[in-house]
């Protein structure tokens, strides 16, 4: 996709100049998967450019409140928030989420996440994107324990992870009482294994119902793929 200062979705543009994280597939596969239902409230943790935020707007008539610990990417996502079509319904805060969850009173419906996954490898130089995408300022740990307090004891949490790391948050979220409701697998190709997993996790233990997604196949984009992300990619 390329680091250009914006990205064009059919609803809505992200400016994406100051964020450490642009645009990039997993958090557009993530809002486009997540399951929205009849929320009224969600949770966007680490809401960077304000992406997963818009893109929840655009799929519910929810009131969302967007994250995040960067003070400059807070500031672009209030101004792509601002010229969005649900300014009324989406609010920015500057503010770490281990703070926002001890105090913030109510409770959410969703809570929706691209979080910070890399631990123990060597952190790129720039500060702020180190901060994106090495978990440091929020291990998986405390995300958990964060999302038993924001969340009302029906609602459920979403997260996109590299394969890898998918066992580990899973064996720690049944810690904190969450179990797999929703599982997607992806693969860029169908010959490739799976590199990312979409899980969807509730306080309730139900039958997970799991699914591939393969992106491209014979040079072109998949069907499924285009069907999921269709409402937001213009090239669909």
């Amino acid at each position: 996709m390329g680091r250009n200062n914006y990205f064009q979705f059919k609803q809505f543009t992200v400016i994406q100049e100051h964020s450490a994280m642009k645009v990039g597939v997993d958090s557009v596969i993530l809002g486009a998967w997540t399951q929205t239902g009849e929320a009224k409230t969600i949770l966007d943790v680490g809401c960077g450019t304000g992406l997963l935020s818009l893109m929840m707007a655009q799929r519910s008539s929810a009131q969302i409140t967007g994250i995040d610990i960067d003070k400059d990417t807070c500031r672009e996502a209030e101004m792509n928030v601002a010229r969005s079509q649900w300014p009324d319904r989406i609010n920015i805060q500057h503010i770490p989420f281990q703070q926002f969850a001890m105090q913030h009173p109510d409770r959410f419906d969703l809570v929706i996440s691209n979080p910070p996954y890399f631990e123990n490898s060597s952190k790129p130089g720039d500060l702020k994107r180190k901060t994106a995408r090495h978990n440091d300022e929020l291990p998986f740990n405390e995300f958990l324990e964060g999302c038993t307090r924001v969340l009302h004891p029906v609602g459920r949490f979403s997260v996109i992870l590299p394969a890898d790391r998918a066992g580990d948050f899973s064996q720690l979220a049944s810690g904190y009482g969450f179990f797999k409701s929703r599982i997607l697998k992806v693969q860029h190709f169908p010959d490739k294994p799976y590199h990312r997993i979409l899980m969807e996790f509730m306080q309730k233990r139900i039958t997970c119902t799991e699914e591939m997604l393969v992106i491209e196949s014979e040079g072109q984009y998949t069907e499924s793929y285009r069907q999921l992300t269709g409402p937001f990619y213009l090239a669909f």
